[in-house]
């Protein structure tokens, strides 16, 4: 479907605009909420960076033009009602101006509260979006800043050391030691992952993938 095509699905409200919800593509967290236009969402579609239309301004505004935070659009959507838009982006820092990796970073009982793990497999997911976070906002003294400001060559570092420990603890068969260990291993993995804007839903599915491959038979 062509640009001109898709743009004929979305519905705008009286004022001519469209809410445009934007999303981290790589750790799936929501980072804030915009209003495109006509004129807005035909940029955005264009030069694959987010613009929006401020209702406060009266103007068009091309998100990080100023603070360098950019937004490289990597998939738009509309719903089902085509009144609302889904745009996943990688995000470069912080998408909120208060410095904040997400705009929505109050909980119900205050600021930056944390999620409850509604899976086994939350942590994972919680320690992906932190991972970004630190990543985008770079708080001072964090061993995940110290990490993304030192490089690849450190993370790939970093991984080769955690990975011998690993074996070792594995020599061992030092259970306690052995899941420590592990647990280095994966965080500095996704580490990784966002240095390189990978979301650990590709890697999910590549195990998905492999499980439900049909296994050769000699």
């Amino acid at each position: 479907m062509s640009d001109a095509a898709w743009m004929e699905q979305i519905k705008y409200d009286e004022q001519g605009l469209v809410p445009a919800i934007v999303q981290d593509a790589a750790s799936k967290e929501v980072l804030m909420l915009a209003y495109m236009n006509r004129e807005s969402l035909a940029k955005t579609l264009e030069t694959r960076q987010t613009w929006f239309w401020s209702r406060s301004r009266g103007e068009l505004w091309n998100k990080g033009a100023t603070s360098g935070h950019t937004q490289e659009v990597v998939s738009l959507k509309y719903d089902c009602d085509g009144d609302t838009l889904l745009v996943a982006v990688k995000q470069n820092g912080p998408a909120c101006h208060t410095g904040a990796y997400s705009c929505f970073y109050r909980g119900e009982t205050g600021e930056n509260a944390g999620q409850a793990p509604q899976d086994r497999f939350a942590p994972l997911a919680n320690l992906e979006t932190t991972i970004a976070q630190r990543d985008a906002e770079r708080p001072e003294g964090s061993y995940t800043t110290y990490l993304f400001e030192k490089g690849l060559d450190k993370i790939l570092k970093k991984i080769g050391e955690e990975t011998a420990e690993v074996i070792i603890a594995g020599k061992n068969r030092d259970a306690k030691e052995l899941q420590a260990e592990a647990a280095d291993l994966i965080f500095h993995l996704m580490v990784l992952l966002r240095e390189q804007r990978i979301p650990l839903d590709n890697v999910m599915d590549e195990l998905e993938f492999r499980h439900r491959k049909p296994v050769k038979k000699d």
